[in-house]
């Protein structure tokens, strides 16, 4: 039985092929295909929110082409979940990493 692989996307991934279009992070997607990758609302709000922070339409532009794309996932059940269990992870550890990144990796 073959299992399908899915890519969640990152903020710097998606940041990096809305800036280079035709560079090799978009090369290779294009060779996974587009029904392999995804992102985070949480992607998509950290790249919308940092393109109205700049004022540039341009690069609004690009952030929209590349999140039509491909599909952004809601954040949902189990992800509050994981979230949680992430947190408390981490905190034991003396090693929390930022809340948005928390969200993204709950998600994947």
């Amino acid at each position: 039985m073959k299992v399908a692989v899915r890519f969640l996307l990152d903020t710097n991934i998606v940041s990096h092929v809305a800036r280079f279009p035709q560079g090799e992070v978009a090369t290779r997607i294009a060779e996974i295909g587009e029904s392999h990758v995804c992102t985070s609302i949480v992607v998509a709000s950290e790249l919308r929110y940092g393109a109205v922070r700049k004022g540039s339409e341009r690069l609004s532009r690009r952030i929209e082409a590349v999140l039509s794309a491909l599909e952004v996932l809601a954040c949902e059940e189990p992800a509050d979940r994981r979230y949680a269990e992430l947190r408390v992870d981490l905190e034991r550890r003396g090693a929390p990493i930022g809340p948005n990144d928390m969200l993204i990796a709950a998600q994947a």
